[in-house]
């Protein structure tokens, strides 16, 4: 194999972020995606009502009993035989990251909500708010608090994730690193570098949560 030669990555460099702008722009849309699905189905899995609660509560079960690739798979096959055409791997795997990431948001919701004390929430019915009211005063400003650490730590996990794009030909990060490895058969370079870069961005955005997470500790 010769020596480590990083002039692999300089001379590919361009190449290797377009790449990493996809795993970005997937990120974002999973996590942006994910989070609006997983609030209805957060508030779909405190309903009282039946005909909403066990829908909601069979989607988390299921989504969540699954491993994240074989939902890839199942969306990149799926949605073209529903359509009647296929779709362009980018779209298939965003839909199979939102429908996924979907159901972890929503039990991330249901438990920041459920940790605020009954006390609380009788209190603010004994005031004369409403559902509404009491939810939007009372409940969520305190909920959003409590659930931001976890939302924050499950967004790096979703960054992660789309690695796994790869499998369907997404020309995210990783495949792009295989890419140039299969023409430039630089290996070691190519995977430590990305390695590297997902350790900086993980690590870097993780150290963020863990201080907010300190600060908010500190403010209570």
């Amino acid at each position: 194999m010769g020596e480590f030669d990083l002039s692999v990555i300089a001379a590919n460099f361009g190449f290797l972020m377009r790449g990493l702008f996809t795993t970005f722009q997937l990120a974002v849309v999973a996590i942006t995606g994910g989070l609006l699905l997983g609030i209805v189905v957060g508030f779909g899995r405190l309903s009282t009502h039946k005909i909403i609660f066990y829908p909601a509560t069979a989607f988390v079960y299921f989504l969540r009993s699954l491993p994240v690739i074989l939902v890839i798979f199942w969306f990149y096959f799926l949605i073209p035989v529903i359509v009647g055409r296929p779709l362009v791997d980018f779209l298939s795997a965003s839909i199979a990251f939102i429908v996924f990431e979907a159901a972890h948001f929503a039990e991330i919701i249901r438990a920041g909500i459920q940790s605020i004390p009954q006390g609380q929430v009788k209190a603010a019915y004994s005031t004369g708010l409403n559902y509404r009211q009491a939810m939007a005063s009372v409940i969520l400003p305190q909920a959003v608090r409590n659930m931001a650490p976890s939302l924050l730590t499950q967004s790096v996990v979703i960054l992660q994730d789309t690695s796994l794009a790869f499998v369907i030909g997404l020309n995210e990060f990783l495949r792009a690193a295989t890419v140039v490895d299969a023409r430039e058969f630089r290996s070691l370079e190519l995977y430590t570098f990305a390695g590297i870069v997902y350790f900086i961005i993980c690590f870097s955005m993780s150290s963020l949560v863990k201080r907010w997470e300190t600060r908010r500790r500190m403010n209570i």
